[in-house]
Formats: structure tokens, C-alpha cells, sequence
């Protein structure tokens, strides 16, 4: 067999700087035959086996996952990603992509790679007034995103509370945060996306996809607003602007923060509950958002983030953020606030120590008001659980619809206060969602979630290999315990709405774990898979960019 015909079924893309997208009259044309000879100013290193700094290049932030790839090739520009994606080519070298390194599979760092491409020192923020919209590039931290836009021009994007995630997958995958039930999505304010791509004959090109209509290559743009990483190419820029700006100016693009926020953080302590209690806390919690998740309700303002520890650590902790400029905003965090703890008997205390993503926030069990900036950095500055870089770790992810059954909430329970179970970095982590959110068509982008009021992510953290059985058993006991009623997973229907791609578990393709019958496709993209399949077949249709839970070609 050819180097070629290897090429085509052996390159493996995966992790957060991938994508894909292309603008006819934008697009650059394939590439030469031979390339001019790098710049040294845009080429970044090639780091072999003999490098000091290949082994912590070797992994992501999740140690489970492991590489012994021939090289790591740093990517600095465009020009560099066509170079380093052509070479890998042509050698035949099956290949994964990383900017922030925080994928929780193995898109990345797996056995099989040969080649990881890392975008982490593309880092530029900016506002280009050619595209009249701000440009992120993949390896851009979300912190340093946020700090950019805001130090610059007072605007910002809807996403993540983590400040080390890259910005290549936390976007093409449908990124969330505490402002998106204000805001939506940070893909609901994609303008453009720039890839390189691989097509038939190992052509490599640069294009751009715009949202426009009249964009030939459309649908390339749709295929990165939810679709996630590893399916159509090597994203190497973003562009922003939210679809209801009308002016010209920069400040007037994009999304505006609150000038000041009002934070709460509270631990309830586990000796205060028995199951009593816990039950109808998280029946409060569910009944709550059912209730104030419309795209129109005054708590639109309002987010939280809860985790449901384990007994080992001590809490259950909630860390609630209002804009503080809106009409009656302490009171709506009072109410949210009380209607969780009613009828529980648990009363607040400051927060004892960090939580998950959670810091330790002390001092914050009464609502303090503060500069959004601030908050943003209290917040994301620190998560000494999932940032620890030295951590194997496991994730399971579900959307919810409607409140919790019984079931559902005994079995959560029952695997929390477990007597053999003392690892106090486990939690089932409750984000706010709906709002803006539910306000977009489910079709009008990849994200096709757009009707849960809640979202759910299963997690635990811990240091040593010998332990890899015991943790993934019991994530994998109860993920199946909470879901038994709808064999193993998040069913769409009137109560749940499949998982969150962003946390991609690949157990959602095993029929063990998966015994359902329904496709992981369907859990993940529902209805708008077989959309995502016929812009795989346009743009990738020998299926050249892959992982393990990577869109498949129409027609494959």
C-alpha cells in the first residue's frame, strides 16, 4: 500500500484546535507541490523523544491518556499548520491536534498517534477590521481571552468558567458559561471560522467559512457551531461578532459583560443532611429551573454552578452569579437561593475548602457585589481539581429537560455516601442552562440542545494508575444506576436531551454501557447528525479526519 493510501485512513485529529470551514471567495487555493521554505518568525519547534520537554508534551491534563508520538510540532501560524499537516501527510503519520489540552477522551493522546500538532502558541486577540469582528486564534486561554476583550473594547464571549481551556475546541464544540442563559452560546456569535484542510490527494488548503448567506461553503461555518473537534480540518482562527450588531464600531460587536456582578458561594455541609434532605435539595434544584429556564425569564440573569460532592469531601457546594444591574437583582439571588434550600433543613456556611472547579471561595456565603472582571478571575484562576495537571480523571455528561425522578436522585445518593468510596475530588456538577440558550432553533447551529434547563457532568479525579479500575467502576455504576430507566444513557425525551460533546465520553459507543440501541451520534447531535455526515462527505469525504467519536461521511 501506498504512503498515500496510508495517509488517507491513518491521520487521527482530535482535541481543541480542530474544525473545519471554507469561503469560495475567500479560500486560498491548494497548495504546490513544494512549499517555500518556512519562516523562521511563524515556524514552531519540532520536539523529538530526545527533547526535555517531550514528555510533558506527551499527555493532556487528563493522565489517563498517553502518547509516544515520533514528534510533537508546535504550530505558530497558518502558514505553519499547512507545512506540518502536508508533511505529516506525505510520511504517512497518523496525526492529533491539541490547544489547551483539555480533552477529557483520547481524540489526543492515545497509543496509535504518531504525530501530535499543537496549536497552544497561537494566542492572538484582536479585533480585524477586514472581517469587522474580533479573531480568536485556537491556543488562546479562555481567561486571557476574556482579559483581551475586555481591557480592549468592554465586550467579551458567553463561555467557560475554566481559565486554561483553549479556545479551538471550548467553541467548535458549543462552549457554555455563567452568562449564556443572558447571552446563549459562544457559538451563537460565531461569524468565522479559517481551517486547513486535506482533500482528495492529499490536497491542503487554507479556507474560510462565514455565517452569510450567501456563502457557497456555509454550511462548513454551521458544521463548527457545535459540532465539535477532529471532524473537518485544523482550525487555526476564529472570528466573532454577534448576529443582532448593526454598527461599526468594535465596542458595539459583541456581547457586553455587567459592569458588576453579585457572587454567592456556600458549602451545606453533609452532616446537616440524611436522604431524606438530599432528596428534596436536588428536587428544589431541578423544580427551580424548570420553572425560570424561558428565554424571556428575569432570572435569565442568574447562574449557578452546584456540585453535588461526594460525602469525602464534607459539602455539597453552589456558587451563584447575577448581574448586579438589573432591576432587583439581590433579590432574585435570594429567592433563587431560598427555593433551593427549602424545606431542608440545611443551613449555608462559607465555603471550607475548593470544589471541583470551585476554588475555595471563602467568605462569600453572603452575597458580595463586585466588577464582573473581577469575578471572572476569582472564579477561573483556580481550579485546583480539574486543572491539576497530574490528575487521571473520568467524565460522563447528560442534559435535562425536566426535574430528576426518585430513582434517579436514590441512586445519586447511594453512590455519593458510599462507605468504601473516600475520594473527596467526585462530584456531579449542575450548571445552569436554558434561557438565551433555548431562544435559538435547535437546527440553526450544530448545537442541537437547545430546550434543557439543566446540565449534568459526572466526574471523578484521582492520582494513581493501580486505581484506574476501582474509579471507572464506579463512575460507570452509577452513571448506569442514575440512567437504568433508560438503559445506561440520557434518552432524548420529555426529561433528558442526550450528552454534551464538549465532555466526550467514547463508553457512549460501547453497547456494554450504551444499551439503549440509540447511536452515540444521535445522543451527542440528534437530528442534526446526518446534516454534520453530508458536510463530512463535502469536505472530508475519505473520512481523513478522525477520532473515536469523530462524524462519519455520509455514505461511509
Amino acid at each position: 500500500m501506498s504512503p498515500l493510501s496510508l495517509n488517507r485512513r491513518s491521520l487521527l485529529l482530535g482535541g481543541a484546535a480542530m474544525g473545519g470551514g471554507a469561503l469560495a471567495a475567500t479560500a486560498m487555493a491548494p497548495a504546490a507541490a513544494t512549499a517555500a521554505p518556512p519562516d523562521p518568525r511563524d515556524a514552531g519547534a519540532k520536539i523529538t523523544p530526545d527533547d526535555p520537554r517531550y514528555t510533558a508534551l506527551t499527555t493532556g491534563n487528563n493522565q489517563r491518556y498517553e502518547s509516544a508520538p515520533e514528534y510533537v510540532k508546535m504550530i505558530r501560524s497558518t502558514a505553519d499548520a499547512e507545512r506540518a499537516l502536508r508533511d505529516a501527510y506525505r510520511a504517512g503519520k497518523r496525526v492529533s491536534v491539541r490547544s489547551g489540552g483539555h480533552c477529557f477522551a483520547d481524540f489526543v493522546c492515545n497509543p496509535e498517534v504518531e504525530v501530535i500538532l499543537d496549536f497552544s502558541e497561537m494566542t492572538h486577540v484582536g479585533y480585524d477590521p477586514k472581517m469587522r469582528a474580533f479573531v480568536v486564534e485556537p491556543g488562546a486561554r479562555l481567561l486571557n481571552v476574556y482579559e483581551a476583550l475586555y481591557k480592549g473594547w468592554g465586550v467579551t464571549i458567553p463561555g467557560g468558567i475554566c481559565y486554561s481551556v483553549g479556545a479551538g475546541g471550548h467553541i467548535s464544540g458549543g462552549g457554555y458559561g455563567l452568562l449564556s442563559r443572558a447571552h446563549g452560546l459562544v457559538v451563537d456569535h460565531l461569524y468565522a471560522v479559517e481551517v486547513v484542510t486535506v482533500g482528495p490527494r492529499g490536497q491542503v488548503r487554507t479556507v474560510v467559512a462565514t455565517r452569510e448567506r450567501n456563502d457557497p461553503n456555509r454550511d462548513l461555518w454551521w458544521a463548527h457551531t457545535g459540532g465539535g473537534g477532529g471532524n473537518f480540518g485544523l482550525i487555526t482562527r476564529y472570528w466573532f461578532r454577534s448576529p443582532d450588531a448593526r454598527r461599526d464600531r468594535p465596542e458595539d460587536l459583541l456581547v457586553k459583560p455587567p459592569a458588576t456582578v453579585l457572587v454567592s458561594a456556600a458549602d451545606l455541609p453533609w452532616s446537616q443532611f440524611d436522604e431524606r434532605s438530599f432528596a428534596r435539595l436536588l428536587k428544589n434544584f431541578g423544580a427551580w429551573h424548570e420553572a425560570n429556564s424561558a428565554p424571556d425569564s428575569p432570572y435569565r440573569h442568574l447562574s449557578s454552578l452546584f456540585n453535588v460532592n461526594s460525602k469525602a469531601h464534607g459539602a455539597l457546594s453552589v456558587f451563584t452569579q447575577v448581574d448586579a444591574t438589573v432591576p432587583n437583582a439581590r433579590r432574585l439571588l435570594d429567592d433563587y437561593l431560598a427555593a433551593l434550600l427549602d424545606g431542608t433543613g440545611i443551613s449555608p456556611r462559607n465555603m471550607a475548602r475548593p470544589s471541583g472547579e470551585l476554588p475555595h471561595l471563602p467568605a462569600l456565603a453572603a452575597p458580595r457585589e463586585m466588577p464582573w472582571m473581577t469575578a471572572t478571575r476569582l472564579v477561573g484562576t483556580n481550579n485546583p481539581t480539574i486543572t491539576h495537571p497530574g490528575m487521571r480523571a473520568a467524565h460522563k455528561s447528560g442534559y435535562m429537560r425536566r426535574n430528576f425522578s426518585d430513582r434517579q436522585i436514590s441512586a445519586l445518593y447511594r453512590y455519593m455516601t458510599r462507605e468504601d468510596f473516600t475520594n473527596p475530588d467526585t462530584m456531579l456538577v449542575l450548571f445552569s442552562f436554558g434561557g438565551a440558550v433555548n431562544a435559538v432553533d435547535p437546527a440553526a447551529t450544530a448545537n442541537a440542545q437547545r430546550s434543557s434547563v439543566f446540565k449534568m457532568c459526572f466526574q471523578t479525579f484521582w492520582p494513581d494508575r493501580k486505581d484506574d479500575a476501582f474509579y471507572l467502576d464506579w463512575i460507570r455504576g452509577l452513571y448506569a444506576d442514575f440512567f437504568a430507566e433508560s438503559k445506561g444513557v440520557p434518552l432524548i425525551g420529555d426529561q433528558m436531551d442526550g450528552c454534551y460533546i464538549n465532555y466526550p465520553d467514547s463508553d457512549m459507543a460501547d453497547p456494554a454501557y450504551n444499551r439503549s440501541g440509540v447511536p452515540w451520534s444521535t445522543l451527542y447531535y440528534k437530528d442534526n447528525y446526518p446534516r454534520l455526515q453530508q458536510v463530512k462527505r463535502r469536505y472530508d469525504p475519505e473520512n481523513f479526519f478522525r477520532h473515536s467519536l469523530s462524524v462519519e461521511p455520509a455514505g461511509s
